[in-house]
């Protein structure tokens, strides 16, 4: 019957054997080296066949520049708005599509400039000795790399290869793709310096930057790319907002050229500057196109007034005209003056009011200073819908969100309503004015017709003359003013750190990096490996794999063998394997002492399953008892698979089983071996009922016979997890051995030899642990045994064995097939 202590050695499963696992995964440290340097060499790999990665960046700063012709003097009020709300908009500006269009247009950046490398194709834009021109209103080739190489220092020549007769090309100024045919799949053809290149599919110029004597022989290669997707390319500039000053923004970019990237970020900033001063100077313009138009008209009024008046002075006293009236006429122009004035106000207000009733584009307003009106809502609210205008026409290109042209036109909605209410309120106090100096008017004129009919002649021309005049000189001064500070005016947009290549700027790829991580997943891996193994692999790797699984005690530890043969005792006697034997014996004849038996003293051997050592144990078991002066003999009793007699050299025709059917006498079957006081009985032919002729009185006899005659009787018996026959021969044994196998012994097996055990079908079990690689899989120092754990302080007393290296050890395995077969 079952104890329920068969199954205690089920408590300890659950526990980590940090101590094994940590030994096991530093005997597995050619794993770990093998896959560090595999990684390493992959990361060394990767890093020389990545381009590097450097980023560059520029600072600008926004901050309102008052014009220093600006002052309180000057006719013309002008509002440039502030900062305060441009950082947002410039940030958006940077991104959108038409600013980029205009930087990606002015480079010429749809154009690549490439070279050849070992492992990848390098961006040498900046360092090609030349640049290519296009006409851009012709052909060029889109998409397909020609080579340019320098065969001297004055001529070139253009190569390229086409799939088929008809290639790409693109017009630059349609941007239109179309297709051109070309007479052959291969285009070679020598150009001299300076010769315009007028082909079918390409027309340019190539403007040499440098001296080209040092690029003969080179080979470049040139693209040219899609406009649209190059541009969309650049629209994904970085810029970033100081959080310690809202005003000062950050650009930057990264790439492998450091040049095109110095260019671009300069090149965008100075497009910024010129399209902010132009929108910045874009109430000036229109001002100045608005005067323009009305001088045009006032000019031909002067000159028609003009030539009125020398018409009318012809055949007449002008002199004797021209006297009386004097105050009259001045007092008139004054008035004419003032009410002209009013009217310009007027109109202005009924052209803006139908302008923001009519029309969604406000950006071509003129300043309402231009018709004399100085009224700071008007101005201020004119300037800023100018500017939100601006702004929505910029944000089509660049923003896809609903919301935020909502919001632009809910703001211009806003001011509309605002400058419809402050124009309605200045016509109302405009009126008032109006009123007064007509009835001015109308009592001077009055006094005019009181006077002669030559007299009132001339004075309605002069007042024509004057009043054309007067205006005319006005709008003069106004354009000159408005010119002026056109021409002074700076922008909100400054440099603080132009983009520069000054070293440095690296990013990527991270080379360091990479051997670090190649380092951690070399190392990673095999530990990942060995930690699944060690988890996985149930079979016994240590003593204290066996102390957990049960309390028979370990009576010895046995190497692995480096002998030719199983003889391992008697071939090395003066090896650490021996010694392991030796120490097995000076325990068994400690256990046969306490038993005080007297004659022969058996020893039976038997395992879990085959594989595991039984005979190999047996035989140098047996050698030692009999190399110490004792009458030893081994049995093989493993009549299934019979072994023992290959090792010793001997026949097997003969052994046990003729004895145990009545066919020999024992000396019939005993053999002499090449040890001294060791003889052998083999098992002899293979019987069909091995377990009956084991429990006969036949096998009874034999035992007894037996211990008659020797001293040390070993039994070399079946597996005992596999068949009884051990179970059977236990009754016979003094001392029962069960042999295990480091990486090959199941732990669940020694579950079985517990049942034995604890059944009393084996009696006076001991534990041997075959097979036993001290430094291979545990590391040096960890084991038992005499021989093992000493180090370096066991020279001298053993004779060690040589380590074999790979290739010697995979000869000698080759052999002693060959032998075999």
């Amino acid at each position: 019957m079952l104890d329920i202590k068969d199954f205690s050695f089920l408590e300890n499963q659950n526990s980590f054997d940090f101590k094994g696992f940590l030994l096991k995964t530093l005997s597995y440290w050619k794993w770990f080296v093998l896959g560090v340097t595999l990684c390493l060499f992959v990361a060394h790999q990767v890093n020389i066949r990545k381009q590097k990665i450097y980023e560059l960046e520029t600072t600008i700063a926004v901050k309102e520049q008052d014009n220093p012709l600006f002052t309180s003097n000057t006719s013309l009020v002008f509002n440039w708005g502030g900062a305060s709300d441009q950082v947002q908009s410039i940030s958006t500006t940077l991104k959108s599509r038409s600013h980029n269009e205009l930087v990606v247009d002015k480079l010429d950046f749809y154009i690549d400039y490439l070279e050849e490398k070992e492992y990848f194709t390098e961006d040498v834009y900046g360092y090609t000795p030349f640049v290519v021109k296009l006409q851009k209103d012709k052909n060029q080739l889109y998409q397909v790399p020609f080579k340019v190489k320098f065969l001297t220092t004055s001529t070139y020549q253009i190569t390229a290869d086409f799939n088929n007769l008809e290639v790409p090309v693109i017009n630059y100024i349609t941007n239109q793709v179309n297709t051109q045919k070309v007479a052959s799949t291969h285009y070679e053809q020598t150009f001299k310096l300076g010769q315009n290149i007028n082909i079918p599919f390409l027309n340019a110029t190539l403007e040499f930057r440098s001296i080209p004597d040092t690029y003969v022989g080179k080979e470049y290669i040139v693209q040219f790319n899609s406009f649209d997707n190059t541009v969309s390319k650049y629209r994904n500039v970085r810029v970033a907002i100081d959080e310690k000053a809202a005003s000062i923004l950050k650009l930057s970019m990264d790439g492998t050229n450091k040049k095109r990237i110095v260019d671009y970020l300069n090149a965008t900033v100075n497009m910024l500057i010129k399209r902010q001063l132009d929108a910045k100077n874009l109430f000036a313009d229109n001002t100045v196109k608005f005067i323009d138009t009305t001088l045009t008209l006032m000019e031909k009024n002067l000159k028609d007034a003009n030539n009125e008046l020398k018409n009318f002075n012809r055949n007449k006293d002008f002199i004797e005209i021209e006297k009386g009236g004097e105050g009259i006429q001045s007092e008139i122009k004054e008035l004419d003056v003032l009410n002209d004035e009013i009217n310009r106000k007027v109109n202005y207000y009924n052209t803006l009011r139908n302008y923001l009733l009519s029309s969604n584009d406000y950006s071509k307003l003129p300043a309402p200073a231009v018709a004399g009106i100085d009224d700071p809502n008007i101005v201020m609210n004119v300037s800023n819908i100018i500017d939100l205008s601006v702004q929505r026409s910029e944000m089509a290109y660049s923003v896809k969100s609903k919301v935020m042209f909502e919001d632009v036109d809910n703001k211009i909605s806003a001011l509309k309503r605002v400058l419809l209410e402050n124009i309605a309120t200045a016509k109302n106090a405009i009126q008032f004015d109006s009123r007064l100096v007509r009835t001015k008017i109308n009592k001077a004129e009055s006094k005019i017709s009181t006077l002669p009919q030559d007299k009132q002649e001339y004075f309605q021309i002069m007042r024509k003359y004057d009043l054309s005049s007067t205006i005319y000189e006005t709008y003069l001064q106004k354009r000159s003013e408005a010119l002026i500070v056109k021409a002074a005016n700076l922008s909100d947009i400054q440099f603080i750190d132009p983009a520069k290549d000054i070293g440095g700027g690296l990013i990527g790829p991270k080379t360091s990096v990479n051997y670090v991580m190649a380092i951690f997943v070399g190392l990673f891996i095999p530990l990942l490996v060995v930690f699944i193994i060690f988890f996985i692999n149930n079979s016994i790797q240590n003593t204290d794999d066996i102390a957990k699984q049960t309390n028979i005690p370990i009576i010895g530890i046995v190497g692995t063998k480096k002998s030719e043969g199983n003889l391992a005792v008697f071939e090395k006697p003066k090896s650490a394997l021996s010694e392991s034997f030796r120490a097995i014996r000076s325990s068994l004849q400690f256990l046969y002492k306490k038993q005080q038996q007297q004659g022969g003293r058996t020893l039976m051997l038997t395992s879990s399953v085959s594989g595991e050592g039984k005979t190999f144990c047996s035989m140098n078991i047996a050698t030692v008892f009999a190399m110490s002066d004792k009458k030893t003999v081994v049995i093989g009793l493993d009549m299934r698979k019979p072994k023992l007699f290959d090792d010793f050299g001997v026949n097997n025709n003969f052994g046990v089983v003729n004895y145990l059917i009545g066919q020999k006498k024992l000396s019939e079957i005993v053999q002499k071996t090449q040890v001294p006081n060791l003889d052998v009985i083999t098992s002899g032919p293979i019987p069909p009922n091995p377990s009956e002729l084991i429990m006969s009185e036949a096998m009874k006899d034999l035992m007894e016979e037996l211990k008659q005659t020797y001293d040390y009787i070993i039994l070399d018996t079946p597996p005992v997890g596999l068949v009884t026959d051990a179970v059977e021969l236990s009754q016979y044994s003094d001392v029962t051995l069960y042999i295990t196998r480091q990486n090959f012994t199941k732990k669940e097996m020694i579950h079985v030899l517990n049942t034995r055990v604890q059944r009393g079908e084996l009696n006076n079990v001991s534990i041997v642990l075959n097979g036993y690689e001290n430094k291979a899989r545990y590391g040096a120092g960890y084991g038992y045994g005499y021989g093992y754990g000493y180090g370096a302080y066991a020279n001298g007393y053993h004779e060690e064995d040589k380590q074999e290296n790979l290739i010697t050890s995979t000869i000698k395995k080759f052999k002693n097939r060959f032998n075999k077969k």
